[in-house]
């Protein structure tokens, strides 16, 4: 199995999970389809699903042209079908989701919007995370809570620490900014924005990041409580 990040619109990050025994692929949150086109055309590869984390147009949009060209089935969280364009499959909290060499289980993680979800790629130790957990940040929260996010960060918190996390957008140098303010004397940080500069010098992506990375650099993850995160999710907002 391969994951290969797909840049896509100004910000955003989609993915494809390739099943190269099988010659097929999943992809993640399809912000735009002409570049998920390009890559499958130019590797002989077919597309035979879509898994979209939340129904944000930017993470849907490429949604209808895609299945419309390789007939691949859209799969969705089952509290949100009304709102994911072309959806055909409905998942529920905890389920595990499997077709031949895909294996995912979803996690329920409200708060950036009501029906957003995860889904856990466990073999492949990744977790695709759309806009509830960014490397150094957290999603908005528009439709839920503080309460709801900060529960579902801590849901994502329990994952296995080398779990990799493929996030919805490229935020990272902005987010480390904020982090730094209010974590000056974090070592691990200054290191890890090291390592960002370098990346972003080089024209690469600063994804993946780990679990571990995250509840040693990710103040969101490093708060001890629904009022320390609300303050920072607030904080954060106005930055």
């Amino acid at each position: 199995m391969e994951i290969k990040i797909i840049p896509c619109l100004q910000d955003n990050y989609s993915y494809l999970i390739i099943d190269k025994e099988n010659d097929i692929a999943c992809v993640i949150d399809p912000s735009e389809a002409e570049p998920i086109i390009e890559y499958l055309e130019s590797n002989k590869i077919k597309l035979k699903f879509i898994l979209n984390t939340h129904h944000h147009y930017d993470h849907v949009g490429g949604n209808h042209e895609l299945k419309k060209k390789y007939g691949a089935s859209v799969i969705g969280y089952r509290g949100d079908k009304e709102r994911i364009p072309e959806i055909d499959k409905l998942i529920n909290d905890q389920e595990i989701w499997i077709y031949k060499n895909f294996e995912a289980k979803i996690i329920y993680t409200p708060g950036h919007t009501l029906g957003h979800i995860c889904f856990y790629f466990h073999k492949e130790e990744s977790v695709f995370t759309g806009d509830t957990l960014f490397s150094l940040g957290c999603g908005r929260i528009f439709e839920g809570t503080y309460s709801h996010m900060f529960d579902s960060l801590m849901k994502l918190k329990e994952l296995p620490e080398n779990t990799k996390i493929y996030c919805g957008h490229e935020y990272t140098k902005k987010n480390s900014d904020f982090c730094l303010v209010h974590d000056i004397n974090n070592e691990n940080l200054k290191a890890k924005i090291n390592d960002i500069n370098i990346k972003l010098s080089a024209g690469l992506p600063t994804i993946p990041s780990t679990i571990k990375g995250e509840l040693e650099c990710n103040i969101f993850l490093r708060s001890a409580n629904v009022e320390h995160f609300s303050k920072l999710r607030d904080l954060k907002d106005n930055f």
